[in-house]
């Protein structure tokens, strides 16, 4: 599969096709980090839905194959939030094409900067993130202080 194969969409938080995409997210990092992880993250995918947020899917026919969104925290400031792409989808350009939607959506929405945090056993989003252009940042809010988060920053202005 090229890039050129899937649509970036924008989806709602309710629709069924991304909260299972976000599930099997979930499920992925709890196997590779053993259920070790410090941080249990409460996250509600309506949360997605106020002002300042978005959530993108991309899309293969009628298949979602990768899901990311943008949090708003505040005027200028926003979080990536559940950026995934399924197994048979990576490699194929899928997630920078999601996440080139979300930068250029944060631009559009007037944020200032991205911010996200990712695991340390995820070595190919921490690529995709610095080839982005995003830099490490001290780790943030319920990620202060947990060894096995990294934390990210991409400066829009």
């Amino acid at each position: 599969m090229t890039v050129q194969s899937v649509r970036i969409v924008e989806v709602s938080p309710a629709d069924s096709r991304v909260l299972a995409l976000m599930d099997a997210q979930q499920a992925e990092l709890r196997a590779l980090y053993a259920d070790t992880t410090e941080v249990t993250e409460v996250f509600d995918p309506a949360s997605l839905a106020g002002a300042g947020c978005v959530l993108v899917a991309a899309e293969r026919g009628e298949t979602l194959v990768g899901c990311g969104a943008l949090k708003r925290w505040d005027a200028g400031t926003a979080e990536v939030k559940r950026m995934y792409v399924t197994p048979d989808a990576r490699g194929s350009g899928a997630a920078r094409a999601l996440l080139d939607a979300l930068i250029a959506r944060g631009r559009a929405l007037g944020y200032a900067r991205l911010v996200l945090e990712t695991g340390d056993r995820q070595h190919a989003a921490v690529a995709l993130y610095a080839r982005a252009g995003f830099r490490r940042i001290p780790n943030f809010g319920v990620y202060a202080g947990v060894e096995n988060s990294l934390c990210f920053e991409l400066l829009l202005a």
